[in-house]
């Protein structure tokens, strides 16, 4: 078992229980489930509510479409990933749609989304993993990607499997324990 991580101040359960494991075990999350983090995604905050967040969004039993986002992921990643029973491909319009100008909040208002749906994964006992390994040009070719949407981010999604089904390296990181900075070293001026 993952040792528990040393909070220095008390904040939510949720917050407390939220790790990215790379087990998970292989009961499938069911559509309706994966629909409710995609509205907690939805509901997040963003700037002049642009909300510019897009998902591209697969459970195991879509096979090719899981398939193509699991063929995205870089080889390290696909090392573990092939457990979660959900794969999400995050991406973001970096434009502002009335102006077409750059908004450069977009990739911090999709950041509040992806939170918005780990937060509630927690609620839901779901574990999420965040990855930045994989191919946005894989991405791109295999999904059609419009032109005005750019790839940023992988997540697996499911249920807590054990440490064992994975081989090494992967298992070790498994059950070490969380570590962060300390708060002071976060605080500038």
């Amino acid at each position: 078992m993952k040792p528990r991580p040393q909070f220095s101040h008390d904040v939510l359960d949720l917050i407390q229980q939220r790790w990215s494991p790379r087990a998970f075990s292989s009961e499938p999350v069911d559509e309706e489930t994966i629909l409710t983090l995609l509205e907690a995604a939805r509901w997040a905050a963003s700037a002049n509510n642009e909300q510019p967040w897009r998902f591209i969004c697969a459970a195991k039993e879509q096979e090719a479409r899981y398939a193509k986002l699991f063929e995205c992921l870089g080889e390290w990643n696909q090392g573990w990933a092939a457990s979660a029973p959900v794969l999400i491909m995050t991406l973001v319009k970096p434009l502002f749609e009335a102006s077409q100008q750059p908004n450069k909040w977009a990739l911090h208002d999709l950041g509040l989304a992806i939170g918005n749906l780990t937060t509630q994964a927690s609620a839901l006992g779901l574990y999420v993993h965040s990855m930045g390994g994989f191919s946005s040009k894989r991405a791109r070719a295999l999904f059609d990607l419009p032109a005005d949407v750019e790839p940023v981010t992988m997540i697996a999604v499911g249920y807590l499997g054990e440490p064992e089904q994975l081989a090494e390296p992967y298992r070790e990181s498994e059950l070490r324990q969380q570590q962060r900075k300390p708060l002071e070293d976060l605080l500038l001026g």
